[in-house]
């Protein structure tokens, strides 16, 4: 899957939690990530990250670098 691609879907799902306090937003799209997304596409967004993270919104940067702290893949 395209770094676009996955830019666009994080950002989506982190749209999905803004309007939550932003620690329980960070978490809960983390775990919306960590859930539904394949090891392949963690990989693929992780390898954007490193790159720079270009275009993704804040709080996508948030949950992103925080999860990827934590997982294995």
């Amino acid at each position: 899957m395209s770094s676009e691609n996955l830019v666009r879907m994080a950002n989506q799902i982190a749209i999905s939690f803004r309007l939550q306090p932003e620690p329980e937003a960070v978490s809960n799209a983390m775990q919306h990530i960590k859930d539904y997304w394949n090891p392949l596409m963690r990989r693929g967004i992780y390898a954007h990250l490193e790159n720079g993270g270009e275009g993704l919104e804040p709080l996508a940067l948030k949950a992103l670098r925080k999860l990827r702290e934590t997982d294995k893949v």
